[in-house]
């Protein structure tokens, strides 16, 4: 693997903050209206999780950035865990082949950031 690896630093991947989750009826689903209000089982206090194709790598808190929400991370996942959360489904392999590019990725990535 070559050791370039701006490339792949520039790619933009979408990003979900999980506020809450909230199971309703089909009932409810349909009976929806601007201006109903749907309780999430979540302390407004707890951390919310961070993902990456829908992979959980990191926590955080919501934060106030001037009109803006923004998440404050206070857990990150390993280097390896999120490439392989980047990867999608072709981050399952569990090859001694996979798991030897992954370490060189991350250490590439990691001397990339210096």
């Amino acid at each position: 693997m070559g050791a370039d690896v701006s490339p792949i630093l520039q790619l933009e991947v979408p990003m979900i903050v999980v506020l809450g989750r909230r199971e309703l009826s089909t009932r409810d689903v349909v009976g929806m209206v601007p201006g109903a209000i749907i309780e999430l089982l979540k302390s407004a206090d707890d951390e919310l999780e961070l993902l990456v194709n829908n992979k959980v790598i990191g926590l955080g808190r919501a934060v106030k950035v001037g009109e803006n929400f923004g998440i404050r991370i206070t857990f990150i996942g390993d280097l390896k865990k999120r490439i392989a959360a980047l990867g999608g489904d072709a981050a399952k392999e569990s090859s001694a082949k996979a798991e030897q590019d992954l370490d060189a990725l991350a250490e590439a990535l990691l001397q990339n950031q210096g």
